[in-house]
């Protein structure tokens, strides 16, 4: 009977395991679609910034900024996006796995003499670059900004990196994170934040611009100067999302195979007890037998 009762207190725990991870799920799939619908709030912003621009370099004027400026690379800032919280399988371990590989290829390409400098958002990131940080790799988390900081924070520490890499302290700055697909697929991204790419302003021209020629107050300069910022807000707002949502979308699929394994679990569990509950009760009836034969 012993034997019983522990089955029975295991299959309790393992059902108590399954409500769990299910309710978890659950919140996960609701914090996922509340990314993914800010998401879709981005894009009109985002567009609208793009379209912007687009108008801009139809013009076919030449423009100078800080910001688009390239300068021989000696010190890169590389701002790696994670979690705060766990339970979401391997969602961080496989983002330091890329991390590591990005810092492999830098070193690679330029030597030990250049200076890498990683951002880490999220505790679970950080705790994990602060233990590869060295002479010739700093580790600078960032108080103000987490997994659940608003857009005000977030244009904080935008333009906490223009500040930097205008001041020369960055050469280059990157994003890298977990670009949102579907539920069940997320892609690492790397993405350069700082200087901003002309060219890839350029790929992303609106052909439509062409055919609707505008008027420029003050100049066009001016206002590409204006649209810069807010195009690297608009990036580092984007970034951020994706990464939220495919942080959650990992967290459903942690719970969902966790709550799997739970049911399989518990079914074995079951035909296990109902086995030794039936053996029991053909042993006793076996021994009332016994000794009604007896008499």
């Amino acid at each position: 009977m012993s034997t019983l009762r522990e089955l029975k207190s295991r299959i309790g725990s393992v059902s108590s395991t399954q409500k769990t991870t299910s309710a978890m799920k659950m919140i996960s799939s609701a914090k996922m679609r509340k990314a993914t619908w800010q998401l879709q709030r981005l894009n009109p912003y985002r567009k609208m910034v793009q379209h912007v621009i687009s108008h801009l370099l139809v013009t076919d004027q030449e423009f100078n900024s800080p910001l688009i400026a390239t300068r021989e690379l000696q010190r890169v800032a590389l701002v790696v996006f994670g979690s705060d919280d766990g339970l979401c399988g391997a969602f961080n371990i496989n983002i330091f796995k890329q991390l590591l590989a990005t810092i492999a290829e830098y070193r690679r390409e330029y030597g030990d003499k250049l200076d890498i400098t990683v951002v880490p958002v999220g505790k679970k990131l950080t705790k994990a670059s602060l233990k590869i940080a060295g002479p010739d790799l700093q580790v600078e988390p960032v108080d103000y900004v987490n997994t659940r900081s608003d857009s005000e924070q977030l244009h904080r520490f935008a333009t906490m990196l223009c500040d930097r890499f205008l001041s020369k302290e960055f050469d280059r700055v990157e994003m890298l994170y977990m670009h949102f697909i579907t539920t069940s697929r997320q892609r690492f991204t790397r993405d350069q934040l700082l200087p901003v790419s002309y060219q890839k302003l350029a790929d992303a021209m609106d052909a439509r611009a062409a055919n609707s020629p505008c008027l420029f107050e003050p100049d066009a300069a001016t206002l590409f100067e204006t649209v810069l910022p807010l195009h690297i807000r608009s990036m580092m707002q984007d970034v951020f999302t994706q990464s939220a949502a495919s942080e959650q979308s990992a967290r459903v699929m942690a719970m969902q195979t966790a709550s799997d394994n739970a049911k399989e679990l518990l079914d074995e569990l079951n035909l296990e007890y109902n086995k030794l509950r039936q053996q029991s009760i053909t042993t006793e009836l076996l021994d009332i037998i016994g000794g009604q034969v007896k008499r």
